[in-house]
C-alpha cells in the first residue's frame, strides 16, 4: 500500500474540514514528507482533546487515539511536550463547539 505523505494528508484533512464548515489551521508545519500528525479539537468551552495516530497491533490498522484531554491549557502542554521530542511534528487545530473532527470518517485513519 502506498502511504500518502504527512502534507498531502494535512492538506486533504483541511480541505474535508472546510467542506463540513469547521475552521481549522495548522498550528506547526512538520516534515512534507514523514512528519507525525497531532489534531487538537478545541471545543471553545475551554476543553480540548489532543489526537495522534497509532497503530492497532491486533488488525494491523492505524487509528485516531486520544493522547490527552482536559482543560486547553494542560493540552497545549502536551502538545509541547511533543514537538519537544519531535520537531518535524505537525498540529493542526479545529475548533468545533459541536466536537466534530471528522477523524472517524473513512480515508483519514490511513
Amino acid at each position: 500500500m502506498v502511504r500518502l505523505t504527512a502534507e498531502f494528508w494535512v492538506q486533504a484533512y483541511l480541505a474535508r474540514l472546510r467542506l463540513a464548515d469547521i475552521p481549522a489551521f495548522v498550528v506547526a508545519h512538520g516534515d512534507d514528507t514523514a512528519g507525525a500528525v497531532l489534531v487538537k479539537l478545541n471545543t471553545l468551552d475551554g476543553s480540548a482533546r489532543l489526537f495522534q495516530r497509532a497503530f492497532d497491533l491486533q488488525s494491523g490498522a492505524r487509528k485516531w487515539t486520544v493522547l490527552a484531554e482536559g482543560c486547553e491549557g494542560a493540552v497545549d502542554e502536551a502538545v509541547a511536550r511533543q514537538r519537544g521530542f519531535d520537531p518535524d511534528l505537525w498540529v493542526i487545530e479545529v475548533e468545533d463547539r459541536a466536537g466534530r473532527h471528522l477523524l472517524d470518517e473513512d480515508g483519514l485513519a490511513e
